[in-house]
């Protein structure tokens, strides 16, 4: 068993493992010695890259070499041998004398480099510590010195270790070895316990010492074959050695020597023997590559899910999330397929995971892909986040389904507002809570400040325009450093939008420059505003540039909360890098006093990472990029479901013509959340306020108001239809339902047309309170699937518009305000008519009048005014009343909100 593991641990990656009689590199002893042997090695290394290069045709092996001696024989035999296998080398050359720190700081950025699959050290003997040999990542590891290779090589655990190539080549010289004695002389660390482990496995009885040892030359004279791991002393003759003895000599340099006393006369050179251990490590590299490539591969999940033991009446979310032990990231993300160098990690429950994934599994086909969106809300909200993290619950926990939660960072507006965090709740949350409702890994903090940067451009420049020349403006834009004028690349790309095709800043002719330095910015058309993440009404509408140094430019303006920035937006719906900063550069701040757009290309780029944005005043979906992750990592049979905000009406239109527009992917299921409190209020029911008790219409069975509110809901389904997407509904259940009511909403919504309706308890029992839900939405995931768009893009903007209103909210007509047309008419000839809408209007009803509750009929929608997010690509309509900057209410969340001195825990978070 265990000869057979060795064959396959020394053997060529892909080739057979050698015939019998073969020594464990694959040559027959005695076949043309050392020489013959390398030759044999690098060209089965040779045949075994190629293949593994025709099957992954991008793939270029690169093996990096660090180097803290002057000899560089070793370094031109290791190019000559990596050249002719087909191996890339890198090779770190520092000085003679170099510490153990600077090698290992060396190994760690070497470690982190995603293009290297190996890592292998020539040094002095006097570096090779443990310190320097464990710094080096397992899986790079290719003379296999570390601790992990070498503990893996005692187990006999061939799939993961690799034997160090100088012992790989004694083995390759030596012949039968059974029941002779082998003396290992001056050799330690990891490179004689391996020898020692290697010779044992051949039935060699081993014996261990070092030069000054006594009896040496008692051991000396008994043994068959000598292993010289360092330089033998003067005062050890070599008369010691008995006639016919073996001995081989390697050092950490991998040069071998092999010389034959009395009987045998057969000496190998030098050169041959140390060219022997270096193709050893090529093939050993070869190995490696294979396995990177492997790693490389869609990977099955290996997760262990967290007991869940809920308690009856069920604690406070809070409580619930404090007393669940989370798993470490970096152990769930090995779980489910990352590899090491994907995950970005942020403390011990948080990570983000690299955009290199996505090309990794580009070739994995996607999981299904399903929407929770729900009716229109009463202002406590209806849980649809605690329905999308119990349903995953019930996929991956109960029913073995690979499932991925894509939710929005929550904003602390409404955490310290009114609605409270954004985690889900009870038994079906995200945890540790905290962390996920304060800042998580700081995104909205990076968009706001990306977003008041670009704020701060545009009036610093405007300020500058109006006091300087185009002469200073053009020596300021374009400064002498050192001696040397020249553009940047944004100032570049500026250019060539204008149509100057120049390089040299001294060839601009006068109305060049001219051109070039003055944006002509007009204040009364700027549409960039600054933003907080905070609910601040008072914010609404400022004057900013009151100071004496301002010169007397004074505007009005007007903040918004963070999450409706138009960069949110771009965050959340960009599908790379590359198409991020785009979309940044291509935002309209304002217009020229010509008419014509001015970008943010024209003032610089701000750069920043991750996504959560309202659905009443943006779109209201998670990332393109989570998404596509996600759906990668569960694999064809798995789940995503990801949540859009407030009712179908609004976060699912969106999330149909505006996010799948961008990302191209097409949803298998619609989860439609509803609540019989939600339905009571549509039917007729008292006013729902945050913070007041609820009325008795809303916690006594009363039949008549549910059946009247169903109208609601009928409604949302029908929207849903429109989309040709399958909808099933989740009935998220209260303890004050009583099972009659329950029982007659299922009943309307499967009548109505939805696929299936069925009563969760995720809440109070997790996901096995949701697993029926989950069995629905597998079978409706196999149902057909005839997706569309509610409107064609080339459609003028008022028609889309009209479209909207009328399909999806019900309106009779719309009626543009004078500025919403003036804005209309100027987004038009500026050649941004083609784009989807994205309607900003309240949640709590169909209409734009909150209080009209059900279905409401017969109105006019009015757009007051028009907005356009040439970045993210929409254009959007304001419509009534609605405002970009939430207020906070008479008593907001954040009375409760505390921390305890004592614990150093928040208290208070729901």
């Amino acid at each position: 068993m265990r000869t057979a593991a060795l064959r396959r641990c020394l053997a060529p990656a892909l080739p057979a493992a050698p015939p019998p009689g073969r020594g464990l590199c694959g040559r027959r002893p005695g076949e043309g010695g050392a020489a013959a042997a390398a030759r044999k090695i690098t060209e089965n290394a040779k045949k075994s890259l190629a293949f593994l290069k025709r099957e992954n045709p991008r793939l270029e092996p690169t093996l990096a070499i660090i180097q803290a001696h002057n000899d560089h024989s070793i370094q031109e035999t290791n190019k000559k041998f990596a050249k002719e296998v087909g191996l890339r080398v890198i090779h770190i050359c520092l000085p003679e004398g170099s510490s153990k720190d600077e090698i290992v700081n060396e190994i760690l950025k070497l470690n982190e480099d995603p293009n290297v699959q190996g890592l292998a050290l020539d040094l002095p003997e006097s570096l090779y510590s443990s310190k320097v040999l464990n710094a080096v990542k397992p899986e790079k590891d290719v003379d296999g010195l570390s601790d992990i290779n070498l503990g893996r090589l005692v187990r006999g655990d061939a799939l993961y270790c690799l034997v160090p190539p100088t012992v790989c080549a004694v083995m390759e010289l030596l012949e039968d070895l059974g029941g002779k004695t082998v003396l290992v002389v001056g050799a330690g660390g990891a490179v004689g316990a391996a020898l020692q482990c290697m010779l044992q496995r051949k039935g060699a009885a081993t014996l261990s010492c070092q030069w000054k040892a006594p009896q040496l030359q008692t051991k000396l004279h008994h043994a068959d074959v000598v292993v010289v791991g360092s330089t033998k002393p003067d005062d050890v003759p070599v008369s010691w050695i008995k006639p016919g003895t073996t001995v081989i000599s390697f050092s950490h340099d991998l040069l071998s020597e092999k010389h034959n006393y009395g009987q045998q006369n057969n000496v190998a050179t030098e050169n041959a023997v140390g060219s022997l251990a270096i193709a050893m490590r090529m093939q050993n590299m070869v190995k490696n590559t294979e396995r990177w490539i492997q790693s490389q591969q869609y990977r099955k999940w290996d997760l262990r899910c967290l007991k869940l033991q809920p308690l009856s009446p069920v604690p406070s979310d809070i409580e619930i999330s404090r007393a669940q032990s989370p798993k470490a990231v970096d152990v769930l993300a090995k779980e489910i397929g990352l590899l090491t160098d994907e995950i970005e990690i942020y403390g011990q429950t948080k990570a983000k995971v690299r955009l290199s994934l996505l090309e990794r599994l580009k070739d994995q086909p996607d999981g299904k892909y399903v929407l929770v969106a729900g009716i229109t809300p009463t202002p406590l909200g209806e849980g649809k986040s605690t329905v999308t993290i119990g349903l995953v619950q019930a996929l991956t926990a109960h029913l073995n389904i690979n499932s991925f939660a894509c939710l929005r960072q929550p904003s602390q507006g409404p955490t310290f507002g009114v609605k409270g965090g954004a985690a889900g709740g009870g038994y079906a949350q995200v945890i540790p809570m905290e962390e996920f409702n304060l800042h998580l890994t700081g995104d909205i903090h990076a968009i706001t400040a990306a977003n008041n940067l670009l704020a701060a451009a545009i009036d610093a420049r405007i300020l500058h325009e109006n006091t300087q020349s185009d002469k200073a403006l053009y020596n300021r834009l374009v400064p002498v450093i050192n001696g040397v004028r020249g553009f940047s690349a944004i100032q570049l790309a500026r250019l060539r939008r204008l149509g100057i095709n120049k390089t040299d800043p001294g060839t601009l002719t006068e109305e060049e420059i001219g051109k070039f330095v003055r944006l002509d910015i007009d204040p009364s058309t700027i549409t960039w505003q600054r933003v907080v993440d905070t609910n601040d009404r008072f914010l609404r509408k400022i004057t900013v540039g009151q100071a004496n140094t301002e010169k007397g430019f004074v505007r009005q303006a007007q903040f918004d909360i963070a999450v409706a920035s138009e960069i949110m937006a771009i965050l959340a719906l960009t599908t790379s890098l590359q198409d991020m900063k785009e979309r940044l550069g291509k935002m309209v701040v304002a217009n020229d006093k010509k008419g014509e757009p001015v970008t943010a290309e024209d003032l610089g780029t701000p750069v920043f990472v991750h996504a959560g944005p309202f659905a009443n005043i943006a779109h209201g979906n998670s990332s393109v990029l989570a998404d596509k992750i996600a759906l990668k990592l569960v694999g064809e049979k798995g789940f995503v479901v990801t949540e859009a905000g407030f009712g179908a009406d609004i976060g699912m239109e969106k999330f149909f013509n505006i996010k799948c527009r961008a990302s191209g992917l097409v949803p298998s299921v619609v989860v439609l959340v509803a609540t019989v409190r939600a339905l009571k209020m549509h039917g007729g029911g008292p006013n729902v306020t945050a913070g007041a008790p609820l009325k008795k219409e809303y916690t006594e069975e009363n039949l008549q108001l549910v059946a009247d509110g169903c109208c609601n809901l009928q409604k949302q389904i029908q929207i849903t239809q429109l989309f040709g997407v399958p909808v099933v509904v989740a009935l998220n259940v209260f303890k004050t339902d009583s099972p009659a009511e329950v029982d007659l909403v299922c009943k309307i919504a499967k009548q109505s047309g939805a696929f299936d309706a069925v009563p969760c308890n995720h809440w109070s029992a997790g996901g096995r309170g949701a697993v029926k839900l989950a069995q629905a939405v597998e079978k409706a995931a196999n149902q057909k699937s005839s997706f569309k768009y509610l409107y064609s893009l080339e459609l003028p903007i008022v028609e889309k518009i009209r479209i909207v209103a009328q399909k999806v909210y019900g309106a009779q007509d719309i009626e543009l305000s004078p500025t919403a047309q003036s804005q209309v008419d100027c987004y038009t000839r500026q050649g941004f008519g083609n784009l989807p809408i994205c309607m900003a209007k309240t949640h709590l009803s169909l209409s734009h009048q909150p209080e009209r509750k059900g279905v409401p009929t017969g109105f006019i929608l009015p757009i007051s005014d028009v907005r356009a997010s040439i970045g993210a690509g929409f254009i959007y309509p304001l419509v009534g009343t609605m405002s970009t900057m939430p207020g906070l209410p008479t008593r907001p969340c954040f009375y409760d909100i505390d921390l305890d001195p004592i614990t150093e825990q928040v208290k208070g978070l729901f």
